[in-house]
């Protein structure tokens, strides 16, 4: 594996901890120099160390996911600087408030929104003629069982998500007669601050580490992975497919 991503450029957001963290170091120990965007500098120089650790590289763009202008300007250093972008790993999200759908505040809504589909967007606008570029430009959107489970008090997050998913599988079939593969990636229960801020009574050695997400997001970014359009569910082991249109 380490082979086929020798000198890939892979950006991942929410690079700073939890499954972001974990993968930048997986692709930067597999051969790949890593464009790691969070918003903590201090998350990004531990990242750094960390890859630096594991014998690769690093270039860290402290950054809000919210910035949009920031990622058309990043958009544009890529571009100069390699003239491509191999992988993209969206995992950067926020869990907004965990309340009764009646109390959530529509700025609350629109910020979380922002953050966890617009930027998303906004990085497809602004990367896809990098992607296209690249021999095999890989995308994974790193999305969460929310997306599908409909639970009290979540509805926010389990909104974007789904609306993630959506993003997901509508740049795939615009990509589908291209060199590039998008996919959407449920991690299952994961041991993150996010999980420990949702889930604040539970064992964390209960779940999974990062490191196991990591693992599984990796086959996704191989050149010779040629399935597109679908979702990988950790906790089945296997690509989902959604049901086709009418």
């Amino acid at each position: 594996m380490s082979s086929a991503f020798t000198d890939k450029i892979a950006l991942v957001t929410g690079a700073s901890r939890g499954i972001g963290f974990a993968t930048a170091v997986a692709l930067a120990k597999a051969g790949a120099h890593v464009v790691a965007l969070a918003r903590t500098v201090g998350g990004l120089e531990e990242l750094d160390d960390a890859v630096q650790a594991a014998g690769g590289t690093a270039t860290l763009v402290p950054l809000d996911l919210a910035d949009f202008d920031g990622i058309a300007r990043l958009a544009l250093a890529l571009d100069e600087r390699y003239g491509r972008l191999d992988i993209l790993i969206a995992n950067g999200s926020q869990l907004g408030p965990v309340s009764p759908l009646p109390h959530v505040e529509p700025k609350e809504l629109e910020d979380l929104f922002k953050v966890n589909v617009l930027a998303n967007h906004q990085l497809i606008r602004c990367l896809d003629p990098l992607l296209r570029r690249a021999p095999a430009g890989r995308v994974v959107f790193v999305s969460s069982s929310a997306a599908h489970a409909g639970r009290a008090y979540r509805g926010p997050y389990a909104m974007t998500k789904a609306a993630l998913e959506t993003l997901s599988r509508t740049y795939a079939a615009e990509t589908v007669t291209t060199p590039v593969r998008v996919n959407a990636f449920n991690p299952g229960p994961t041991r993150t601050r996010m999980r420990a801020q949702l889930m604040p009574g539970e064992d964390p050695q209960t779940v999974q580490p990062p490191e196991e997400a990591a693992a599984a997001i990796l086959p996704l970014c191989l050149p010779t992975f040629q399935e597109t359009g679908r979702l990988f569910d950790v906790r089945a082991g296997r690509l989902l497919h959604y049901h086709p249109p009418n």
